[in-house]
């Protein structure tokens, strides 16, 4: 069984007006909820199980799953109504609902894109415990990885800021950015290190066995957070997509984008 988790609890700031009244799942694009458009499309590539997670305006999605058979049957609730939880905190209420044996699909509610989700799902190999798809693009946050494509640590480009659970990434005696191939050249001593920056697209599959190692963190953390504490020990890696396309529909210019960017990918 394949299952996913949708990422729905968000305040919808940036599409204020719409979100004073209506969660952000809830907003249409092309006439279709974001909601909508996530489950049926991971339904297509044989998704059958869904989490959602709610908070903002909770009852509405409740009721919108309820009014449908389909996603009635398909479709579970991790209701964040009392606190937003963020990401990882999101997906560590949520455990319980999720079948340990297969991997969780992460996807938030208000991202488009281009993956294949047969493709992306036989990237993440039974030794591994997640999966993080990447690509190169401009950004002034970048996920590090080794040449094993192995999760090592996280770098702000703008202000320099490393962070790494290794102390020979996150306390280099210098670090020298490399922008035009994507490369963090760090020294140590008379060692040199070569890093490669990737942008995340906050879409990652998730081994179920990773449960127990988040019960040492608070109610309320991003999922970066978790896995930037624990990539020393654990297998997090990093898929790349070089043809990937992603759309945050944030604000409200970017419904019309959003329109567009539905015709070209279908």
């Amino acid at each position: 069984m394949k299952q996913a988790m949708i990422f729905a609890a968000g305040l919808g700031t940036r599409l204020r007006p719409l979100t004073d009244t209506m969660p952000k799942a809830l907003v249409k694009v092309g006439g279709v909820t974001l909601l909508d458009r996530t489950i049926q499309r991971l339904h297509q590539y044989g998704y059958s199980r869904f989490v959602v997670n709610v908070h903002h305006f909770s009852q509405q999605i409740i009721d919108h799953i309820a009014q449908n058979d389909l996603y009635s049957r398909m479709v579970q609730i991790s209701d964040e109504s009392d606190e937003l939880l963020e990401t990882g905190g999101g997906l560590k209420k949520a455990a319980r609902l999720f079948d340990e044996a297969e991997p969780v699909l992460i996807h938030n509610v208000d991202i488009l894109d281009n993956v294949d989700y047969d493709w992306f799902r036989r990237q993440h190999l039974d030794e591994e415990d997640a999966v993080l798809l990447v690509s190169r693009r401009p950004t002034k946050r970048y996920l590090l990885f080794d040449n094993a494509m192995r999760l090592m640590g996280w770098v702000n480009t703008e202000t320099g800021e490393l962070r790494s659970p290794y102390d020979w990434v996150k306390n280099p005696d210098s670090a020298v950015l490399d922008m035009e191939n994507y490369r963090l050249n760090l020294m140590r001593g008379t060692t040199e290190i070569e890093l490669n920056l990737f942008a995340f697209s906050g879409i990652h599959s998730f081994s179920p066995r990773l449960f127990p190692l988040m019960n040492r963190f608070p109610d309320r953390f991003p999922i970066i957070d978790f896995y930037l504490q624990t990539c020393h020990r654990t297998r997090i890696y990093g898929c790349q997509k070089d043809d990937l396309r992603l759309l945050d529909v944030g604000k409200l210019d970017s419904l019309d984008a959003a329109e567009m960017f539905i015709v070209h990918n279908s």
